[in-house]
């Protein structure tokens, strides 16, 4: 597949990203539990935004890789899954929740960080609203600051990666961080049933994961849209 040079730009960019991105969620995961009393995680060195320290070969590397090869509209993937021991915790229900959804919640974080970084742009920077304007239409001005569209396409690349990888990791499937929350919410007869077609997972995210990203993020990146516009017309 051939790709112009804006696009090939853009492709390194948002690998680049994700790297960073999921050492990002994954190290929240081994802090969190760090924090509520479960250090087999900061033990193994996961407690780091070392890439190497979280690569999956298969989520890392070859399924971002066919994503972005493939032409599919956004990028997502997973790392080398943290390791837990609940029995660790004070109060294991509660912190085993805290520990999972600290992954999701820290891409919404880099989402918001790099949201605030894209208005500052606008507001205190000289040609910061023109660099904002072409990295949102994924376009490169030759006429405008090259410094600038490039900072301001990597945090927009930034919002749109991480909103896909909060999504994708909500999904209630398994290995997912939204299945342990989800698994610890149901009785001990639905869990049995839960865990027995678990193993299924894996099949379902590859299915249907594009979908249940894609219903969720288009009206999440239309509002981060509107949002900056009010910057751009201001």
């Amino acid at each position: 597949m051939d790709f112009s040079p804006v696009e090939l730009v853009i492709k390194v960019f948002e690998f680049v990203i994700l790297l960073f991105s999921l050492s990002f969620h994954e190290c929240a995961h081994a802090w969190m539990a760090s924090r509520l009393g479960d250090q087999t995680a900061r033990l193994q060195g996961r407690v780091s935004l070392n890439p190497i320290r979280h690569i999956d070969p298969v989520g890392t590397l070859l399924f971002p890789a066919l994503m972005i090869f493939g032409g599919i509209p956004f990028l997502i993937g997973w790392a080398k899954p943290t390791p837990v021991i609940t029995r660790n915790f004070k109060k294991i229900v509660r912190d085993d929740n805290l520990t999972t959804l600290a992954g999701p919640a820290s891409n919404l974080i880099l989402v918001v960080l790099c949201f605030l970084a894209l208005v500052v742009l606008m507001v205190a920077v000289p040609g910061g609203k023109d660099a904002v304007y072409s990295a949102a239409s994924f376009q490169i001005n030759p006429a405008g600051e090259t410094s600038l569209q490039a900072i301001a396409l990597i945090a927009y690349l930034a919002i749109e990666v991480n909103v896909a990888l909060m999504f994708f990791n909500l999904i209630p499937v398994p290995p997912l961080d939204g299945s342990h929350v989800l698994r610890n919410m149901l009785p001990y007869n639905a869990v049995v049933v839960y865990d027995k077609y678990g193993r299924y997972g894996f099949i379902l995210i590859i299915l249907l994961g594009r979908y249940f990203v894609g219903f969720f993020m288009n009206p999440a990146i239309g509002l981060i849209d509107a949002g900056l516009n009010l910057f751009l017309k201001g």
